[in-house]
């Protein structure tokens, strides 16, 4: 799923980041890569997205949310 499809308050792990070069080895010097975890804080009607990853809080727009790809982190169960 994408950066803004996801719920607010979930953790996710990027599964890759597709948007034009330049903004890729951004995101990348920011740490979003590939199997980071991400948690979403907030959404915005028009598709930005404020997540955090790494400690830092970033924003982002919708061209840059349809971008990234997330999945659903695994709970480990150690009962």
């Amino acid at each position: 799923m994408k950066l803004n499809e996801g719920i607010i308050g979930h953790t996710y792990r990027v599964e890759g980041v597709a948007v034009n070069e330049t903004i890729t080895r951004r995101l990348e010097a920011l740490g979003v890569n590939s199997m980071t975890p991400v948690t979403l804080l907030n959404k915005k009607g028009s598709g930005s997205v404020i997540f955090k990853v790494r400690g830092t809080r970033l924003a982002v727009g919708k061209r840059i949310s349809d971008g990234i790809e997330i999945s659903e982190m695994e709970v480990e169960n150690h009962g």
